[in-house]
């Protein structure tokens, strides 16, 4: 038994020492320094493995050849679009505040994002209506079909798609489908082999990619793009699957908010789309950019809106969506109104709120009301009540689950996309957001969290004080956890 004790002693002393040498050789916030310093001590050796897998930064090597092989696309794209631009020509200052000016060019310095200034965009909140209008394109696309999702589910709404698929690709048009392997449970290379007999092409994110081996199981492609010949693309919160329709008894009714864009916005989908394409499949199978995947954009009457795709993701270091959120925060008047199923921000998200609510903002942020992650949840109602405690209103919706994300502030500048509000979308997961410069849409996405608000109850103290202390610890140990959730 002494040699018992002796040896857990040397394990417990190498342990820690490991673990601090382990965490503070790779430069990372201090959140999640000592968020892994946390796990590696109270975790002998299976901390290791944890961090192993899920803790480690990205390798430089085959992942983001996008440095420099796909930055050749975004410049095509963004002469092409402002050759666009400034061969049609249209005012858009009655839509446009001051602040738009300025994260414009944020966004442009930070990600290459151009602003495209003609399309016209198309909300939608329920996933009925979205997957009808999504099909109902994709069966008079023409030329191309590009897909993209964190979750294709097999199940009822992924087989339908697929069979569309099929049947397009059947029919001579270039299908691609790019999925995260992770996030689509039941969806293997065999579900696609149909697809792919018939011409069509299915390929993992390049982070599923030996995913063990090559310690990338920590990260993601959280992005949802579809883009269908070049002309229409969707993005926002709905993924694939059957629960996105209301069809889980779990989660009920579904409340999310995705976008349909026509207009010189597609491009910028398309051309994201085709980086992700060839930063995951091998060299015979990458896309050019080519002039058939960037036909002249529709031009429909009432394209009006102004907008930005950006997007971020571990091999950048800038966190653009992220600091997206902050600016737009800080550039706010009157109100911030924000919807996410996840409420896990770091230290300069959660300043950026504060402020502005004791600056005498309106904040208010809506959330679930049911986790289907516990431990995020946990954490989600922790920051509920420290942002409650800083004067912000908390919203928690109860019609279903809310997986929206998106933010509107002052009824004039308005984001959706796949970002959470959490350190997952922050630093570790692959996101697109579309950065909206509207009044009218920025108004509409106002007039849908209001709606929302109605079948949301409003956190308050009294519910704060009624919690138990077994929830209250569960919290706080979640919150401790919360940046390498």
């Amino acid at each position: 038994m002494d040699w018992f004790k002796v040896m857990w002693d040397c394990i417990i002393t190498l342990n820690t020492v490991l673990a601090v040498v382990t965490v503070f050789r790779q430069h990372r916030d201090i959140s999640t320094t000592w968020a892994w310093l946390l796990v590696l001590v109270m975790l002998p050796v299976i901390g290791f493995i944890l961090y192993l897998f899920t803790g480690r930064g990205l390798g430089r090597e085959k992942i983001f050849n996008l440095e420099h092989q796909d930055r050749t696309g975004l410049a095509q794209m963004i002469a092409s679009q402002r050759k666009d631009d400034i061969e049609f020509a249209t005012p858009i200052s009655e839509n446009m505040t001051a602040n738009a000016s300025s994260l414009v060019h944020f966004f442009e310095m930070t990600d290459q994002a151009p602003l495209t200034k003609r399309n016209k965009v198309e909300i939608f909140t329920d996933g009925e209506e979205k997957f009808a209008a999504l099909f109902k394109d994709i069966r008079q696309a023409k030329h191309s079909i590009h897909v993209e999702y964190y979750t294709i589910y097999n199940d009822q709404i992924g087989n339908e798609l697929l069979r569309i698929l099929e049947q397009k690709a059947k029919e001579g048009v270039e299908v691609r489908v790019l999925y995260d392997a992770f996030g689509s449970h039941g969806t293997t290379a065999k579900w696609f082999r149909t697809l792919e007999s018939l011409g069509g092409q299915a390929a993992t994110f390049i982070t599923s990619h030996n995913s063990i081996t090559k310690t990338r199981l920590n990260y993601h492609v959280h992005r949802k793009i579809v883009v269908v010949d070049g002309q229409i693309g969707y993005t926002g919160g709905f993924n694939v699957g059957d629960q996105y329709l209301g069809r889980s008894k779990k989660f009920g009714y579904w409340r999310d908010t995705h976008l349909r864009i026509i207009g010189t916005g597609v491009m910028a989908l398309q051309t994201h789309f085709i980086m992700d394409w060839n930063a995951s499949v091998k060299e015979d199978r990458h896309l050019n950019y080519q002039l058939r995947f960037f036909p002249t954009p529709l031009r429909p009457k009432d394209a009006t809106t102004a907008l930005q795709i950006v997007t971020s993701g571990p091999s950048a270091q800038k966190e653009q969506i992220k600091s997206g959120y902050i600016k737009m925060i800080s550039m706010a008047k009157k109100n911030v109104w924000i919807q996410s199923p996840y409420l896990v921000p770091d230290e300069s998200v959660l300043s950026a709120l504060t402020i502005a609510a004791e600056s005498g903002i309106d904040v208010r942020i809506m959330i679930p009301n049911m986790p289907d992650h516990p431990f995020i949840y946990r954490a989600t109602q922790y920051y509920a009540k420290i942002l409650f405690a800083a004067g912000v209103k908390i919203y928690i919706y109860e019609k279903g689950f809310l997986h929206a994300k998106t933010v509107v502030t002052d009824g004039k500048l308005a984001t959706v996309g796949s970002a959470n509000q959490d350190f997952r979308s922050y630093k570790l997961n692959f996101e697109v957001n579309a950065f909206l410069y509207d009044i009218k849409v920025a108004r509409q996405l106002a007039r849908i969290f209001e709606k929302d608000m109605t079948d949301s109850r409003l956190l308050t103290q009294a519910e704060i004080d009624d919690q138990s202390r077994w929830l209250v610890l569960k919290q706080n140990f979640s919150r401790l956890l919360s940046p390498v959730l």
